[in-house]
């Protein structure tokens, strides 16, 4: 079942990719795909708590849902997850 989860901050594709590879670590999801221009991350979970470790995963990077606050932290740590996903392979 593919869930999609609006997120807060994505800019660009150093954000994408920093999404990726961090969601890519975990093994209950599959399917994942990131969409810059509608700010929305979608994925196939193999459960509902999935849905919700990835909730968390993408707030602890700085993206967190339409649904969380989006205070001067949540933008910063997505500043430094951006810049890591631009210089990282």
């Amino acid at each position: 079942m593919k869930t999609s989860i609006l997120v807060q901050n994505i800019k660009c594709g150093g954000c994408a990719k920093t999404i990726l590879n961090k969601l890519s670590e975990m093994d209950s999801i599959s399917e994942i795909t990131i969409n810059i221009e509608e700010n929305k991350v979608s994925f196939n979970p193999n459960t509902e708590l999935d849905i919700l470790l990835v909730k968390e995963t993408l707030k602890s990077l700085g993206y967190p849902s339409f649904t969380d606050t989006n205070n001067i932290t949540s933008k910063a740590k997505s500043l430094v997850s951006c810049a890591l996903g631009k210089f990282t392979n």
